[in-house]
């Protein structure tokens, strides 16, 4: 006789079944499908409690070690994110050879925003559909905090649309960073607190240790690198000027492009997407553009895709 869907032994296996979704984002059972707008509270519990640990902040304190290392951690991650997760990953801007690519997908995955194949993704389907109601985090469709987190969170929104991505599933090494997205997050996490116990021990007058590195280092670097580059998602459709006339409410923000090296000049970016370069002007502050030409200087990436003239030519201002 068949156990029944609320018997002991099948709540435990669904208990273990959802844990095991943690690690193996493939683990996908029906109830996804069917119930992808609610949010996945076990799934979101890391997510809570990378939230929650930074508060550790009162008891392991600070040192410039942890300041420099949280801050180095941001900078080289938001780099992985915005210049190859989104303008090599999502929009193919320019070239490079099958290692660099895996080694910025590594760092990429590192920050906690998943795969580089879920990434791509899901920012190809948002240019698709961009705040409309299939679009899943358009504010002016789902309002501010659904807009700017609550979408990560859903059921649905843990699943990779492989439709999207054919030109990067062929890649065996991408798929595993995206299948077991959380080893390289908690690798990072891990080596960040070896580092500490061991400056404690090496250099004791740098005043770090274990638990410092890992909370300021990791901790409180992801939660603000995660906010910083959710903010394109949630306040770069709601507040800046619009140069180009778009289907969409894109904005072009001054400071939220200093937040995400670039990623601000949005207006820019969704009237043409293909380009390497979301600062079209001179002086539109690109770090992630920057940072792009000296891999191209020193031969590591090629046929960077500028910003045509016609687009120049169509701005309003």
């Amino acid at each position: 006789m068949p156990a029944s869907d609320s018997s002991p032994s099948t709540l435990v296996a669904r208990g273990l079944a959802a844990v095991r979704r943690w690690f193996d984002t493939q683990m996908a059972d029906d109830e996804d499908a069917v119930r992808a707008r609610e949010i996945d509270w076990l799934r979101a519990a890391p997510f809570i409690g990378m939230h929650l640990a930074c508060a550790a902040v009162l008891w392991v304190g600070v040192s410039p070690v942890a300041v420099i290392a949280a801050v180095t951690l941001y900078a080289v991650r938001m780099f992985a994110i915005t210049g190859f997760y989104h303008r090599y990953f999502s929009h193919r801007t320019f070239r490079t050879s099958r290692v660099l690519q895996f080694v910025f997908a590594l760092i990429g995955a590192a920050s906690v925003q998943r795969g580089p194949l879920w990434w791509a993704a899901h920012h190809r389907n948002h240019h698709r559909h961009a705040d409309t109601l299939a679009d899943p985090h358009s504010p002016a469709v789902h309002g501010f905090w659904w807009s700017h987190a609550g979408w990560f969170l859903t059921r649905g929104g843990f699943r990779t649309d492989w439709a999207r991505i054919p030109d990067l599933a062929r890649y065996p090494e991408l798929r595993w960073l995206d299948r077991y997205d959380t080893v390289v997050p908690v690798l990072l996490a891990a080596s960040l607190y070896a580092v500490g116990e061991l400056l404690e021990y090496v250099a004791p007058q740098w005043s770090t240790n274990g638990p410092q590195l890992l909370v300021w280092g990791f901790f409180v670097s992801t939660v603000a690198l995660f906010h910083a580059t959710v903010t394109i998602n949630s306040l770069a459709h709601r507040f800046g000027r619009r140069r180009f006339d778009t289907r969409d409410d894109s904005r072009n923000n001054f400071w939220l492009a200093l937040l995400t090296f670039g990623e601000g000049w949005h207006n820019n970016h969704h009237f043409f997407p293909g380009t390497a370069r979301q600062g079209f002007r001179w002086w539109e502050i690109d770090l992630t553009w920057y940072g792009l030409r000296l891999l191209a200087l020193v031969g590591l990436v090629q046929e960077l895709k500028p910003v045509p003239a016609w687009v120049l030519a169509k701005a309003r201002h």
